[in-house]
């Protein structure tokens, strides 16, 4: 029962999930609106419960030789001194020598390698419509396509299409943390070597970090804002000069990231924000990763949340007869680590950056005269909240 399984994103949710589904015999197609994987990109970290996924699927000794390993972050007071520097596992609550930091790309492609040849892959298409028949999902596609499946599971993202399809507009779901982000890459002008740097002030950030001296730069210019610009999002033009109108400052280098940003051809403009849904599943449609629960970047946590939620939605499917159940145990095995993930990004902004006066002189203080803060027990907690169940009796069957 339950077996041809439709997967909406090729990005890190929906080829985990792949890969677990084909593993207990499922028929899979993934359907990815891109025209193809999108490579490169900054970091992101594999920690806690999610290292024991990867290491499941036998991708811990590539993720190993492709660790990056962000040697420090420097933190820098408002005219650019240095307050101190820090690993990045004092604040972020993850494990040296244990932790996986790899470029998001890096990850992806890892994940396409082990199920490009097992399953149905369709590019450049997106869902138009479903149908909940009952007893099988109708599925329309952009291109025209009709397609019957058993189930239809949304590893879409932040935004996305399948929710808004199945469940509503996003807005039902939407929690805005009151911050504003560009990313976008610029000349690597301090020859930064597995580092970054950090500037605030109170509701401000910006942010430098590379993996390498002979490789550009990324970098995040980050700011409070009580309600989301929604005017900023019709053209790109408009993103770049509300950006460059909040950062006016003429230290550090926030004039040198302004330009870059204004030239650069990578822009990433969007708001800090999380999912919050009261049930991740209706009828025969589901959502695993940032589609069901996206913590946001100022967690830290957003693709292990993500590896985690497919192994088990997987996991879950492969254990039962029918989906009502198994989409049932998935969302109580995963709920309450999903929650403690999401808590540690905040509307306050954090460690990275804190929205008043007194949140940031706070910090600042304990960067002086600690050597690790109070939110890294708090990251080391969510990110090893959940014990993975073991499935391989489904493997067995």
């Amino acid at each position: 029962m339950n077996r041809k399984i439709l997967i909406s994103g090729a990005s890190i949710a929906g080829p985990s999930l792949a890969y677990w589904l084909d593993r207990y015999g499922f028929e899979v197609t993934i359907v990815e609106k891109a025209s193809s994987l999108r490579g490169g990109g900054y970091a992101i970290d594999i920690r806690g419960t999610a290292r024991g996924v990867v290491e499941r699927m036998g991708l811990l000794p590539h993720l190993r030789r492709l660790h990056v390993d962000t040697r420090q972050i420097t933190f820098l007071d408002a005219d650019g001194t240095v307050i101190t520097s820090l690993r990045p596992e004092s604040f972020t609550g993850g494990a040296e020598g244990l932790d996986l930091e790899v470029r998001r790309g890096d990850l992806a492609d890892r994940l396409y390698g082990l199920v490009k040849d097992r399953v149905e892959f369709v590019f450049d298409d997106s869902i138009a419509t479903l149908d909940d028949r009952g007893d099988h999902v109708e599925v329309a596609f952009d291109s025209g396509t009709r397609r019957t499946f058993d189930l239809v599971i949304g590893a879409d993202g932040l935004h996305s299409n399948t929710r808004a399809l199945a469940f509503g507009p996003e807005e039902r779901y939407h929690r805005y943390l009151g911050f504003c982000f560009a990313g976008f890459t610029m000349p690597n002008a301090f020859g930064l070597d597995h580092e970054g740097m950090l500037w605030n002030v109170p509701g401000r950030a910006a942010v430098l970090y590379a993996h390498d001296p002979g490789e550009p730069m990324h970098g995040f210019l980050t700011f409070a804002r009580d309600e989301p610009p929604f005017t900023a999002f019709r053209t790109p033009q408009a993103q770049r000069d509300l950006v460059a109108s909040t950062f006016p400052d003429t230290v550090w280098e926030i004039p040198r990231m302004v330009t870059a940003m204004r030239a650069a051809e990578d822009v990433f403009f969007d708001v800090v924000s999380q999912i919050h849904m009261p049930a991740w599943s209706t009828g025969r449609v589901a959502l695993v990763g940032d589609a069901a629960y996206a913590t946001s970047f100022m967690s830290g946590q957003g693709s292990s949340v993500s590896l985690v939620g497919a192994y088990v939605l997987a996991g879950e499917l492969a254990t039962h007869d029918d989906h009502v159940t198994a989409f049932a145990a998935y969302e109580k095995t995963v709920r309450d680590f999903v929650e403690q993930n999401q808590a540690l990004a905040t509307e306050g902004g954090g460690v990275i950056a804190p929205r008043t006066r007194q949140r940031l002189d706070a910090r600042n203080a304990m960067l002086r005269t600690q050597t690790a803060l109070p939110s890294g027990g708090e990251g080391r907690a969510a990110n090893t909240a959940l014990t993975l169940p073991d499935y391989g009796h489904a493997l067995e069957s």
